[in-house]
């Protein structure tokens, strides 16, 4: 009466169909590798509290995987732990701890291998390597996970979430630490990434390659070796995150090398060593965002060309804007600069006069990095005076030609 009486509560409490299998216990069956032997296409299997530690177990079926009371997965440090494969899986309310690590192969918590509409969502790993590892999938959700990595070093670790060639994949409100890469996707199309925290990573909080027609929106990367780094994609659309203190060598809130055709808006870059780097990029809007306490605000290298960067608020930057060339072929309006010190005798709100935000302190630095250690010397202050007063040095068409006296309301 007593087990009849744990399993109509746990119904209950999962609100799943009446196939359900029960495992645990208190259950005839005792492990969670019988659980899924017996269970049916569309079956719910219940695994109830306690810890199972049961080698690699492979999951081919249409089932619901729910842990009750947060059972514990144990890899024991040798084995991947759950592999999902087929379609239709979801995977619910467990802990997977000890996942087994590999130097030949990415050895994972959960891995899904040519699947579709997998949702694993709600559940803790750590001490793994890689996390979630995600493989030729299309319709994939990966939601309210939290995940804590070894926190080794970059070539003893593995990423949080890891997607390899997938569509239409949903990544949210997942909080990542700890691992080489926080996010990583390769081949990735039209997916979205939202509501995440990905902090105190080694490489960077969020890794796109070759990935097209994606969407990143309201995420956090904190404290990562380097905040979001988009390689070789297009039509990106990254907007509302916070970057916050990607500080370090070689440290970006975002770096962008060879993509096209994307969009920064409505994100907030603070104390970052370099919150935005760009090289081979093109046809990048950059608006209404928020720069406040960077080492460099901007860093468009010369193989960069049609970018427009418009309503931006540069406040409190060491350098607003940096470049490794004298001729520049973006453009600039409409931004806010704390620097500027034009006025506006139409009143119309913007400076009568343009504004060059690149300094000649910043080419100097560009060339010799050590000259970084005369920052706000007095010497440093006359050349910069000089040379607005007769530019030689800096990027005459490097130009917001009609800056605001006020900051922009974002």
């Amino acid at each position: 009466m007593r087990n009849i009486l744990i399993v109509l509560l746990l119904l209950v409490i999962c609100n799943v169909s009446a196939n359900t299998v029960v495992v645990g216990k208190n259950s005839s069956i005792k492990t969670l590798r019988q659980g899924i032997a017996v269970a049916k296409d569309g079956d719910t299997v219940l695994l109830t509290k306690g810890t199972y530690k049961e080698g690699n177990i492979i999951i081919n079926k249409s089932i619901h995987l729910i842990g009750v009371y947060a059972p514990v997965l144990d890899g024991d440090h040798k084995n991947e732990i759950l592999t999902l494969t087929g379609k239709n899986i979801v995977i619910k309310g467990i802990h997977f701890t000890n996942a087994g690590y590999s130097s030949l192969n990415d050895f994972a918590a959960i891995k899904v291998i040519d699947a579709t509409r997998i949702i694993i969502e709600n559940n803790t790993i750590n001490n793994a390597s890689f996390a979630i590892h995600i493989s030729n999938a299309t319709y994939t959700t990966v939601r309210n996970n939290i995940i804590s990595g070894t926190h080794k070093s970059e070539h003893l670790s593995g990423n949080g979430i890891h997607l390899w060639k997938c569509e239409n994949a949903m990544i949210e409100g997942n909080s990542v630490r700890g691992h080489r890469d926080g996010i990583y996707f390769e081949f990735v199309t039209t997916s979205t990434i939202q509501n995440n925290t990905s902090e105190l990573n080694i490489r960077y909080g969020l890794h796109f390659m070759f990935s097209h027609n994606d969407i990143y929106l309201y995420n956090t990367f904190r404290n990562n070796g380097a905040g979001v780094a988009v390689m070789y994609s297009k039509s990106v659309r990254m907007e509302n995150n916070v970057f916050d203190k990607n500080w370090g060598a070689s440290a970006y809130g975002i770096l962008l090398k060879d993509i096209s055709n994307s969009h920064i808006r409505n994100n907030k870059f603070i104390k970052n060593t370099v919150a935005i780097h760009m090289e081979g990029s093109s046809r990048i809007e950059v608006s209404s965002n928020f720069f406040q306490g960077n080492g460099w605000a901007l860093k468009v290298q010369a193989s960069c060309d049609d970018n427009t960067f418009h309503h931006n608020n540069f406040n409190g930057n060491s350098f607003d804007v940096a470049t490794n060339g004298t001729m520049t072929l973006n453009r600039f309006y409409n931004n806010y600069w704390d620097k500027y010190d034009g006025y506006d005798m139409n009143k119309d709100g913007m400076g009568d006069v343009p504004y060059h935000p690149v300094s000649m302190y910043a080419m100097v630095v560009e060339q010799n990095p050590t000259t970084l250690m005369l920052m706000r010397s007095f010497m440093v202050s006359l050349l910069d005076k000089a040379e607005k007063a007769i530019p030689g040095l800096t990027p005459e068409n490097l130009v917001d030609n009609k800056p605001m006296l006020k900051p922009n309301k974002l």
